[in-house]
């Protein structure tokens, strides 16, 4: 087999508490097509945001560690809730390992609102976080933030259901009073929302931007690699060649798998045969994970 391209060869780790870190993993995808990529779907725990904050990192700590032995590279916490209680102690169990968090984008939102009232969609988790707070304390004194945990709207998601009127309602009666109260542009606070972006412009009307984090999240994915890689080239070959040996994009879930295979080509928008056989089923033992 042919030695992979030298900036191919650091596989990316991600993982969610299900499939909203998807949204992460497609634009990824489109800035570094063809990287080596795991994805981890927690689905026995989905939602993380309602969890504790013990729970949460307990989770984290042992999917990072699964996600490491499979061969990644650099790790990706595509799941807010676990940036938000997580990503800090993940740096300090791992201090040799890149990992990117999700922060909401509350910053690039206050930098550019015209009317000054931001509406922000997020979980319980990430609301209550230290990260949320700090963001806010430090790029949003001058503008106001409506803020709303769209309850049930993660379930919807999960469920495939973008835009059934379970879930338009879910997000009619979030934004409506944020509407009422003249915000112009909207933060995606949880990494399932970007997947109903159709239907939040289609309710908030082409006057209110929605700012989607996945972009911004890709590109310092890249820059951390790029990183990474230029500290390997001056240190000399390693052993670091390894690439997931069953395809290029590999996905693992502890919840159903075949129901997991069934929303990638929605979710992802690619054919129904790039995903077949490469979700594996994963099994929680304590604070284990292993691969049935």
């Amino acid at each position: 087999m042919p030695r992979p391209p030298f900036d191919a060869i650091h596989p990316i780790g991600i993982f969610d508490s299900g499939v909203g870190g998807l949204s992460v993993l497609r634009a990824i995808r489109a800035l570094m097509p063809g990287r080596p990529t795991l994805y981890f779907a927690d689905q026995a725990h989905v939602p993380y945001g309602p969890r504790s904050l013990e729970e949460v990192r307990s989770f984290s700590e042992a999917i990072t560690r699964f996600l490491l032995e499979q061969g990644a590279h650099i790790v990706v916490v595509a799941c807010n809730a676990a940036s938000a209680a997580a990503l800090h102690f993940l740096r300090q169990q791992f201090p040799e390992i890149p990992f990117v968090g999700m922060e909401p984008a509350v910053k690039p939102a206050a930098e550019t609102t015209h009317t000054g009232v931001v509406g922000v969609l997020a979980t319980p988790a990430t609301f209550q976080g230290e990260l949320y707070a700090s963001v806010v304390e430090r790029f949003a004194a001058h503008v106001t933030l409506l803020q709303n945990t769209c309850p049930g709207l993660v379930a919807q998601i999960e469920a495939g259901e973008l835009d059934s009127p379970q879930t338009r309602a879910i997000l009619g009666k979030a934004l409506g009073p944020m509407l009422e109260q003249g915000i112009d542009t909207v933060v995606l606070g949880c990494t399932h929302y970007p997947f109903v972006i159709p239907l939040i412009q289609e309710i908030a009307g082409p006057g209110v931007r929605v700012i989607d984090p996945a972009p911004a999240v890709a590109r310092q994915t890249r820059r951390l690699l790029a990183a990474l890689e230029a500290r390997q080239r001056r240190a000399g070959p390693s052993g670091g060649d390894s690439v997931p040996g069953s395809g290029m994009l590999r996905f693992f879930t502890s919840g159903p798998a075949a129901a997991l295979e069934a929303l990638l080509p929605r979710l992802l928008g690619e054919a129904d045969s790039e995903f077949v056989g490469q979700v594996r089923q994963a099994s929680w033992t304590g604070d284990l994970i292993t691969l049935e």
